[in-house]
């Protein structure tokens, strides 16, 4: 089993910016965690992150994992871009976001990637990628 941590936009950031939100952890530090964490369950995994639409649906098109856990941040509430990416390739996506975004600005309560995805975990700080991937790895 091998899983792509996809992170979107502002998302490299973790750790720097709102800490009340995201805590303060960097991006590196989690996925260092959820390496091991894959590791331990046998599986592969690989990471990537940008602030790049286009470069987030290449990825996603490209990808020769089982399984992607996505943390598109604030391109989930407007990409249609990533939605069609993700449309067209035959890889599970779930959707993560590590704060709870109906609890947000009202913006935020919309992704348009939602009806693509296999699956949504949000709300539970960087415990969501993990949830995420346990979905995969059960």
């Amino acid at each position: 089993m091998k899983l792509l941590f996809l992170n979107g936009v502002n998302l490299n950031m973790t750790g720097r910016r709102e800490k009340g939100v995201y805590g303060t952890e960097t991006l590196g530090d989690i996925n260092a965690q959820l390496e091991r964490f894959c590791k331990d369950r046998g599986a592969e995994c690989e990471f990537f992150q940008s602030n790049i639409e286009g470069e987030l649906c290449t990825k996603i098109q490209q990808s020769d994992a089982d399984g992607i856990v996505l943390n598109a941040g604030a391109f989930t509430h407007y990409s249609y871009a990533l939605r069609d990416a993700i449309a067209s390739v035959p890889t599970p996506v779930v959707e993560v976001h590590m704060s709870n975004v109906h609890a947000r600005e009202p913006f935020r309560h919309t992704s348009v990637i939602s009806e693509v995805c296999r699956g949504t975990v949000l709300g539970f700080g960087k415990m969501s990628y993990f949830l995420a991937a346990e979905s995969f790895l059960l």
